[in-house]
């Protein structure tokens, strides 16, 4: 009778260790499949740098962009608004400005998600970027800080609850390599990377190995193409018509559960762009759509 009893709980503990595994281990493959699918491409902004449009005043550059089918906006201070409106983009805007910059949004169904390229030369000037940021609802700001900024900014970004993305000009910029973004990360959460793909190329630096050391760090990206590999000076291209392997970039973005925006700046034919950001748009959908 006991080897009965001593069976029967044995062939029960089996098969309630087996269901528990079981239960255990579907829902999390389950769960890493939406989270890859959801949270990752489907969450990717395609976005315009509006320097793409810099000849031409803050509203045209939103017709422009949204003529391309673009919603998702970098601003960059200094641009003149436009219009009836005198002042510039900017932490000196007036109070009118802001409030039909807001409006003209609104209408077309667009947002504002980041701003730069900054060096502010005073904390009190990054405290008003920071305050603009806020008002327009930005999700970072692109800047370049100097080193005895970074301890306060971090900070001034952890209050506001607004990060940092540092961005990489072409040498001798101090943030040309990746190396040199990582030391004013470190020991500072709130500041990143805005990877600008086209200057590390510029820089003689493969976009996919930069990318990789900053994974976790990268909070937007520029989409930039060029026609020469390891020239500071080398000339824009349409993206997808240069060096970069867009394709391998957009797979380790992925790979990196990014989530963020990726702005297209172009630098070239300053005056017909439009078509080169719409070709630039298909570009990008399409290559996206092939990420498996």
């Amino acid at each position: 009778m006991k080897k009965l009893i001593s069976s029967s709980l044995f062939l029960c503990l089996t098969i309630f260790l087996f269901t528990r595994c079981n239960n255990a281990t579907q829902p999390a493959t389950d769960n890493a499949a939406s989270k890859d699918y959801v949270d990752v491409t489907k969450s990717w902004k395609l976005g315009v740098q509006m320097w793409t449009f810099h000849y031409f005043p803050f509203v045209t550059a939103l017709e422009k962009a949204d003529s391309a089918g673009i919603k998702f906006l970098e601003a960059y201070p200094g641009q003149p608004l436009g219009g009836e409106l005198k002042d510039t983009f900017g932490i000196r805007m007036s109070a009118l400005s802001r409030s039909k910059i807001k409006q003209y949004l609104q209408l077309k169904g667009m947002s504002i998600v980041a701003m730069g390229v900054i060096s502010p030369a005073t904390i009190d000037e990054w405290k008003q970027y920071f305050d603009l940021a806020k008002e327009f609802g930005l999700s970072y700001i692109t800047a370049e800080p100097r080193k005895d900024q970074w301890n306060q900014v971090d900070s001034l970004a952890g209050v506001y609850g607004i990060k940092v993305a540092i961005h990489d000009h072409p040498k001798p910029n101090m943030y040309w390599s990746p190396d040199s973004v990582l030391a004013a990360i470190a020991g500072h959460p709130n500041i990143g990377s805005c990877a600008d793909v086209g200057h590390w190329s510029r820089n003689g630096l493969d976009p996919v190995e930069c990318l990789k050391k900053l994974e976790g760090h990268v909070f937007g990206v520029h989409l930039k193409d060029i026609k020469e590999f390891n020239k500071t000076d080398a000339a824009d291209t349409a993206v997808g018509k240069g060096i970069n392997k867009f394709p391998e970039i957009f797979a380790e973005l992925k790979r990196q559960g990014f989530s963020g925006m990726l702005s297209i700046e172009q630098e070239s034919n300053w005056y017909n762009s439009v078509p080169d950001v719409i070709n630039t748009r298909k570009y990008f959908e399409t290559e996206v759509a092939k990420l498996k």
